[in-house]
């Protein structure tokens, strides 16, 4: 029989204890001695996080990240096939999601693999769950362009879909390029448009609000460098 294929959401941050992930998540990390991650060494450092799994030193480890050719995503069935279970983590969050795991889950389903998602942290979901905003119609952006111009059309795009379609837009930047972002979005959005900053979500310095962009303009504005962030709009 062929080994079935864990997707294993991990912390959105570092925690002193675990107010995220259900018991019955971790049980299954425990057990696994396979593991599909992006960075070794911290996933190596939320196994320690964990505790009781498996020592680093009998698991296998495959690197999968934005530049792991398919032919090598391919070669990770193998294990797979032969049998073994095996686990899919992320850097943050859900796997699969934001998230270059995509690619071995897709070619599992193609090689009758059985795919198991677990219950954990998604900052996107949480972000929308706190923002307000639709619900019911909503899309994910992932990171927006660095150019200038490309940004300002982009959000000018994104606004503009939210307006004709009720819908809620969630999109992120590389935490040290926050404050940048946040800054195009007042300078460019109308000042009627919505706008959710959902920071640290899960941990203790979280900071989750929502404004107008009128409203964010008169006030004070958080300090977003290096810090992990969803933005939402949400324009009528």
């Amino acid at each position: 029989m062929k080994g079935s294929l864990y997707l294993i959401p991990t912390t959105l941050g570092k925690t002193p204890e675990n107010n995220t992930i259900p018991e019955y998540t971790l049980s299954i990390l425990r057990k696994l001695d396979v593991l599909v991650v992006e960075n070794i060494q911290t996933s190596v450092k939320f196994l320690q996080w964990v505790g009781d799994t498996i020592p680093e030193y009998k698991i296998d480890f495959y690197q999968l990240n934005k530049n792991t050719p398919d032919t090598e995503v391919f070669s990770f069935l193998k294990p797979l096939k032969n049998g073994k279970n095996m686990g899919l983590l992320s850097e943050a969050g859900v796997p699969a999601v934001a998230d270059p795991g995509s690619k071995l889950v897709k070619m599992a389903h193609q090689n009758g693999i059985q795919v198991v998602p677990l219950v954990g942290p998604s900052s996107i979901l949480l972000a929308l769950m706190a923002s307000g905003f639709n619900g019911q119609s909503f899309a994910f952006h992932g990171y927006l362009p660095i150019d200038a111009n490309k940004r300002k059309q982009m959000l000018m795009q994104l606004e503009g879909e939210s307006r004709r379609h009720d819908r809620t837009q969630l999109f992120m930047e590389a935490p040290h390029r926050n404050n940048e972002l946040l800054k195009a979005v007042l300078e460019y959005c109308s000042p009627q448009t919505w706008v959710s900053i959902a920071t640290d979500i899960t941990l203790e310095t979280e900071e989750i609000a929502t404004k107008q962009i009128s409203q964010w303009k008169s006030g004070n504005k958080p300090d977003l460098h290096k810090r992990p962030t969803i933005f939402s709009i949400y324009a009528k």
